[in-house]
């Protein structure tokens, strides 16, 4: 009896440490308002978790990490949170790109910042092009991003040159190149995807954890990849 294929490409299943973590930021609002400050203290804090997270994750040789740090849902969010996010976004590639293109890290975007407005575009072009021949840890950012919206323009773009089938379609894909991805985090307590990484997280382990993410740092990112290792993988087999 035949079987149908599985995904164009599955994550390794005897690996013990993941080549590709995805992090969904969540509960920046939430650590501000327990502390009665402005959201905007919460995103600043935000970013510091973002550079623990990034140093850590090339300590430890992941092949990818990716955050989704705007997603197109967000710009329902009040103009000054958006102003504030975008302002975060421009500071920390100013003040972080020597850093990660020192340390090798290879900078990648899904999803399309051309929205952004002109400053901030070309902040976002010329960090990518600075890094772009970088070997060590890709790290990708979820900018203006929507995994049912990414699904639609792959298969689109599928269907222009041939058949449409789940590996022409993961060709076209905001991640191709990338590895498979492995373990998708989500901070705050919060247990769902809000649209991200959908396609990428068929065969991904999932990880809810109650940390709100200004509180995140290296020691919760060791903890998730202890997890892991301990999960048995079947990928839908026995």
């Amino acid at each position: 009896m035949s079987t149908a294929p599985g995904p164009a490409h599955l994550p390794d299943q005897t690996a013990r440490a993941p080549r590709h973590v995805a992090i969904i930021m969540d509960g920046n609002g939430r650590w501000a308002k327990q502390r009665f400050l402005p959201r905007a203290v919460g995103h600043q804090r935000g970013v510091e978790a973002v550079r623990r997270v990034v140093r850590r994750a090339g300590e430890l040789g992941l092949g990818a990490l990716t955050l989704y740090a705007f997603s197109t849902e967000n710009w329902r969010r009040p103009e000054d949170e958006i102003s504030a996010l975008m302002g975060l976004l421009k500071r920390f590639l100013v003040s972080e790109l020597d850093e990660i293109a020192g340390n090798g890290v290879r900078l990648r975007v899904i999803g399309d910042h051309t929205a952004f407005g002109a400053e901030l575009k070309d902040l976002i072009d010329g960090a990518l092009a600075r890094t772009a021949t970088n070997t060590g840890l890709n790290l990708v950012i979820a900018l203006n991003y929507g995994s049912q919206d990414e699904i639609a323009r792959a298969a689109a773009r599928a269907a222009a040159v041939g058949p449409v089938t789940p590996e022409t379609i993961e060709a076209h894909l905001d991640t191709a190149g990338l590895p498979p991805l492995d373990l998708l985090i989500r901070t705050s307590g919060e247990v769902r995807l809000s649209n991200f990484l959908l396609w990428q997280a068929a065969y991904a382990e999932m990880l809810f954890v109650d940390v709100l993410w200004p509180d995140f740092g290296a020691e919760h990112l060791d903890a998730a990849l202890t997890e892991f290792a301990a999960r048995e993988r079947r990928f839908g087999g026995r």
